[in-house]
């Protein structure tokens, strides 16, 4: 019992879906219909890309990334170099993996090169460079792949919307940057080689391989993702089973009951009504104060159904992870990992996080509101 109960602690977001999940069931009856209301396509998509990026990190298929990391020979370049490391990877990683790819980085180096105290800033520009750049595309976020698959637009109609917040996002980044460093611009630093991998596995070829059938399964919207999904898990199964036991479910089955609590809602009646009177024309700020409470993925789960403007919905929920820790799951796994190398400085991290993040999205976030109506 001591086991599960510290393991929910650990996976909070998964013990809420469970329990919004389980209380949504008393509030509408199960019925067999619930089954097919489940979006299987995403689901089945998030486990390709789970099984996939996996694979990427146990090969260290972003090991000739970090290598270039040992060109920067000053604070400032370092931290452009990580914080855009982050930016670029995290729209065709998901911003989690690109986060878990850099964070632990960044505080070797930062540690090593005797520079703790920039730590906290840089890895909370790390996490909004995170949040930001991986809005560009529809595989970038577990939001944007569950959105975009709703949408029914076509893939360069969903990058030519997110521009501008990228690279609006970008400039912001730098300016960030140069005013943290504003007293030690060329500041030098030294990077600790002994970090770096081995280089790249064996079976990289492989991952590479089943990512290209991933991502053109998701822009290309075919019917046949199921077949995919099969691909996937057959190759992994013949090449490198053991993979298996390393995938992050926790995300998956987290997306599973925020399923049944969204179908279960708008199967009642009378929230259906009241929520699709209060969030129809609402949908950006609705998304953005109700990922504060429950995070920014299952918030879009839950809007979807009930909302009319494709754009306010998804540059919402694409703006609600600067507002607090858990606004997005990414922020959260920032979290986890930093409190890991500091437990005595959870706190901080939360200080920094939001004072840092709460200047940022107060410089957006009336900006994309206007955006919003051009609609996708």
């Amino acid at each position: 019992m001591n086991k599960v109960l510290k393991f929910l602690k650990t996976e909070p977001m998964l013990t809420v879906s469970a329990a919004a999940a389980a209380v949504s069931l008393f509030i509408t009856p199960p019925e067999p219909a619930l089954l097919s209301d489940i979006d299987w396509h995403t689901l089945g998509t998030l486990l390709m890309m789970l099984c996939v990026l996996e694979g990427f990190k146990q090969e260290n298929v972003l090991d000739p990334l970090v290598r270039l990391s040992l060109k920067a020979k000053t604070l400032t370049g370092l931290t452009l170099f990580y914080i855009f490391g982050v930016f670029f990877s995290s729209m065709f990683v998901t911003n989690d993996v690109s986060l878990m790819i850099f964070v632990p980085l960044t505080i070797f180096t930062f540690r090593g090169g005797g520079r703790e105290k920039y730590i906290l800033p840089v890895l909370t520009l790390e996490n909004i460079a995170a949040i930001r750049g991986s809005l560009l595309t529809p595989f970038g976020s577990p939001q944007n792949l569950f959105l975009y698959s709703r949408f029914g637009i076509s893939a360069g109609r969903f990058l030519l919307h997110m521009l501008p917040l990228c690279a609006g996002s970008a400039v912001l980044l730098v300016i960030f940057v140069l005013v943290l460093y504003r007293k030690a611009l060329s500041e030098p630093i030294e990077f600790d080689r002994s970090k770096l991998g081995s280089g790249t596995g064996k079976k990289s070829p492989v991952y590479l391989g089943l990512f290209a059938l991933v991502i053109l399964t998701i822009v290309s919207r075919t019917k046949f993702w199921w077949a995919a999904v099969l691909i996937v898990v057959c190759v992994i199964a013949l090449t490198d089973r053991k993979l298996f036991l390393k995938v992050d479910y926790v995300l998956l089955f987290t997306f599973l009951f925020f399923f049944i609590f969204s179908s279960s809602i708008a199967a009642n009646e009378r929230i259906a009504g009241f929520l699709s009177k209060a969030v129809a024309g609402r949908e950006y700020w609705w998304v953005i104060g109700l990922s504060q409470l429950i995070s920014n993925v299952p918030a879009s789960i839950v809007l979807y159904p009930f909302s009319k403007s494709n754009a306010a919905l998804i540059y919402g929920a694409d703006t609600a992870g600067l507002c607090s820790l858990i606004g997005s799951l990414a922020s959260v796994i920032n979290y986890r990992i930093y409190v890991r190398e500091y437990p005595e400085n959870g706190r901080q991290f939360i200080k920094v996080f939001t004072l840092i993040s709460w200047a940022f999205f107060a410089i957006v976030v009336i900006p994309v509101y206007f955006l919003a109506s051009w609609e996708m």
